[in-house]
This record gives C-alpha cells, structure tokens and sequence, in this order.
C-alpha cells in the first residue's frame, strides 16, 4: 500500500533516500596507527596525522579496506576494482585538516540491494547507489560550558563507511525497515557494531514531497545525524509534513540542512545545503588510487557468514517457523544462534515460541543480555522434550521455568527433585475425577441438565486437585465418559 499524508485539499507523497555512516570495526584509524577503542578519555587516541599536523602523510589501513568489501558483498553490491581517494574541502573545528579524505568520483563499493520487509507482509527492495570510505571527524561537544564548544579528537580519523541509497522509500515505516536490516547485516558481517546510541552508525535523511501521482522530484531537505531508528522514522515524518504545510501555503523549499530535535520531535534550519562545487573536490595527492584484485574479492568473499535473510529462509523451512517468528529471531546472530542450538534435536517451533514468550520476558523483566542469560538453550530444548513426552503438562513447565531461571538448574533435574513429573495412570486420575465430581454435586446436575459449559470448570478442579499433575489429555477423555 502506498504511504501517502492527506491534506484537507491534497494528496502528498515521500521521497526520501538515506545516507548512513557506519564506523568501520578495526583496532587502529583509517590512516594512522591510534586505537579505534570506544569510551577512553577525550583526546587520549590522536596521532599527529589526526590532529592535522604539518608533514604527516595517511597510509591506508588495509583492515578497513577489507571491511568495506565484505559490507559490498553483504549489500549484493558491485565491488568496484579500481578507486581513488578524494579531498573534500571545507572547514569546521572538528576537521583539523581543513579537508576530509573521502572518495567521490571512483567509490570502492558501485550499486547493490537490500531486501526489506514490511508491516504489512509485504517486501520491498531497496536500491544501494554506492559505499565510499574515508575518514571520520572529531566530536563537538556543546553542553559542558553554555560559553564554549569542546572537540573529543579520539573520533577524528576512525574509518567510515558512508552507504548511500536511490531515493527508494516512501515511507517512515521503509525507512526504519532499512536501517533495522543495514544494523542486522553489518552485525552479522562483523564490519560495523551498528550502535547508534554511541554515534558507530548515523544516519543522514534526505527529504522530499510531491504531489500523489507526480513523477518529477522537487527540492529536498537533509537531516543530518540522526542517532536512532525512531527518531529517524520521526524526523522523516515531521520533515515532510513541514514541507508540505508550506507547499499549501504557497512557499517553496530551500535546499537546507535540518537537524533532528529529539525534545521537540521538530526539525530545525542548520544551514543552507552545500553542493557538491562547494567542497572543491581534487584527488588526494598523499595516497595512490587503490586497486583491487579478483582474487583478493574472492578471499572476502569465502570469509561471508550466512546473513539474515538466507538464515531466516532456512529458520522457516527446517523449523517451520512462521515469517515473523523467523524474522525476529534472524534479526540478532546471537539469538539466531542461542535457537538454533535450543532447537537443534527438538520441535523448533515450540522451542521458538518459549524464548519469544517467556524467555524474553525474563530477558526484558531482568533487564539482562542474551549472554548473561542463567537459561541455557539446551535447557529449553529439554523442556520442550519434557513437555512432548508427557512427562509433565505445559502448565507445570511454566511452573518450571522460572526456577530455571533462578537455579541454573536443568528441568529434568527439577521436576525430580519437586516431584513435579505428570500423572498418567488413567485410574488414579479417574479416582481424582469422581472426588471432584462428588464434591460438586449441584454443578454435576446443572451439567446433565443442559449447562455443559461447565466442563471446563470440571477440567479446572480436577487440574487444581492434583496440583497441575495430571494429563490434561487423559482429564478430558475420563471426564468425557464420566459425564457421559
């Protein structure tokens, strides 16, 4: 269904296409050897040739390079074997230098696609234009002193990669769609830790509308570094629909940088919008154009993992999950993983429904890590037996769990200590049965007088009589018989 905002008079749609700057995981800089280590002391990770000093030359990490190439190949992207450094040139206080080393005629990665999936069930590819690396700038640190503006050095020279998509989304839904998968897919490539939070991934939106049946693209807005998928999903809306009230108003739209105000949900004028003259874009004289090898690509390429939605496709048709139990459970490796060996040996689709029901919720309520967890996935994986064997029912094991939880223990080893194994000896349930029936006399000929609504409340006594013990299966087929 198309994403559309409606006015009194008019029907608007979105353009919108992302820029997305992942810091690349490595241990040292782009071009210097200074630690990439996140949370050290501000300014305590700078070389000469991060802090812009006279006479210091780049070399290229070739780590980073690397990286790049199996973020292409994870994004089904042309790798480029032929690319070339660029200075962009402006000036601000977070870039010593005066000029950012980027690439911008020959990028290292070419056009590639991401597959989204959406609300609706509905999926959606999404056109990757190019992946270029160069080097990240300093941080700017604003509310220490009203007066004074502090710059944090450790981030300035850390690798990017910058991953430009077309304008494809139509929608704050495809938007967040897309950068929820980009996270997923650089996690589980290893190439960047996706945290927005700590500003390793941020996104810059490009924003425009038109009128519902336009094909012409009208001026855009960007907003710039956005540190979280809501609020990227919030900034394209609000965008829009500012650009929309001025439309009707009879205003046009400037070419601007906009930032994102998370305490207002607004966006607000930065400056007028560069274009690409104003950055004087010349090659880099200090670093040769990189050239790469078919056999180099191939030796990524054998270090690819099975990615989300190859995993989720194989989570449906070996466990028989559904697409959205798949999709949650592939999103994360590690959970993908902590299933997988749950599930491995057992039914992989009630294994999928005890760590999304009740294990994540302990997760969530303990607000602990997946690998902090005291639940291990063989203990799921034997309690799903336990249950399929009909050694206990599903509600002792819910019973069960949560001493899981706080013991460590397996659920083998706790239903023997509690003697909690299910009884299914049909005569000591059908002596359970008459007590129950014989205890309820008015309710038994209420029953027989036509309320047979009231099974399940002869279910229920006889359950609570055996503390929960007896198979429910075998319950209902004695109770069947006896209330005839």
């Amino acid at each position: 269904m198309t994403y559309t905002i409606k006015t009194q008079n008019n029907e608007w749609e979105i353009v919108c296409g992302l820029e997305i700057h992942c810091q690349i995981i490595s241990k040292s800089k782009i071009f210097s050897g200074a630690s990439t280590e996140f949370g050290d002391d501000a300014n305590e990770n700078v070389s000469f040739i991060d802090a812009g000093m006279p006479g210091m030359l780049p070399v290229l990490n070739k780590e980073c390079v690397r990286q790049a190439v199996k973020t292409g190949l994870g994004l089904n992207a042309q790798i480029n074997k032929h690319s070339v450094f660029s200075r962009k040139n402006y000036f601000y206080a977070d870039q010593p230098n005066g000029y950012q080393i980027t690439q911008y005629e020959y990028p290292i990665v070419g056009e590639g696609k991401v597959k989204i999936d959406l609300a609706d069930g509905t999926s959606k590819d999404i056109r990757i234009e190019r992946i270029h690396i160069e080097q990240d700038a300093a941080k700017s640190i604003h509310d220490i002193n009203p007066k004074k503006t502090y710059v944090d050095f450790n981030r300035a020279g850390v690798g990017l990669m910058e991953i430009v998509t077309k304008p494809d989304f139509s929608s704050p839904e495809e938007a967040g769609a897309f950068l929820k998968k980009l996270r997923s897919i650089v996690r589980y490539l290893g190439t960047c830790d996706g945290n927005m939070d700590e500003g390793s991934m941020r996104c810059d939106a490009s924003v425009s509308v038109r009128l519902k049946g336009e094909t012409n693209l009208r001026e855009r807005a960007e907003i710039k570094n956005v540190n979280s998928v809501k609020f990227a999903m919030q900034a394209i809306e609000n965008e829009a629909k500012r650009q929309i009230e001025i439309y009707e108003q009879g205003g046009t739209i400037e070419q601007q940088t906009r930032q994102f105000d998370q305490s207002t949900g607004q966006t607000k004028f930065l400056r007028l919008k560069e274009y690409a003259d104003d950055y004087r874009y010349f090659p880099e004289p200090d670093l040769p154009p990189l050239d790469l090898t078919d056999e180099y690509i191939e030796s990524v390429r054998s270090e690819m993992v099975e990615l989300p939605d190859a995993k989720k496709a194989r989570f449906i048709q070996d466990f028989g999950l559904t697409a959205y139990d798949a999709d949650v459970l592939t999103e994360d490796q590690k959970t993908a993983d902590f299933f997988e060996k749950a599930a491995h040996g057992h039914d992989g689709k009630k294994v999928a429904n005890w760590i999304l029901g009740d294990f994540f919720a302990l997760l969530n309520a303990h607000k602990l890590a997946l690998e902090k967890s005291p639940v291990s996935p063989e203990m799921i994986g034997e309690l799903v037996d336990l249950i399929a064997q009909n050694i206990i029912s599903g509600k002792i094991a819910k019973d069960i769990f949560p001493i899981m939880w706080e013991t460590g223990k397996m659920p083998s080893q706790i239903v023997e200590e509690k003697g909690l194994k299910q009884v299914t000896d049909t005569s000591a349930i059908e002596k359970i049965v008459d007590e129950v029936l014989s205890q309820n006399a008015e309710n038994l000929a209420a029953y027989k007088a036509g309320k047979t609504n009231l099974f399940g409340y002869f279910v229920g006594q006889v359950m609570k009589a055996s503390k929960g013990a007896a198979n429910p299966q075998a319950v209902n087929e004695i109770l069947k018989t006896k209330l005839g």
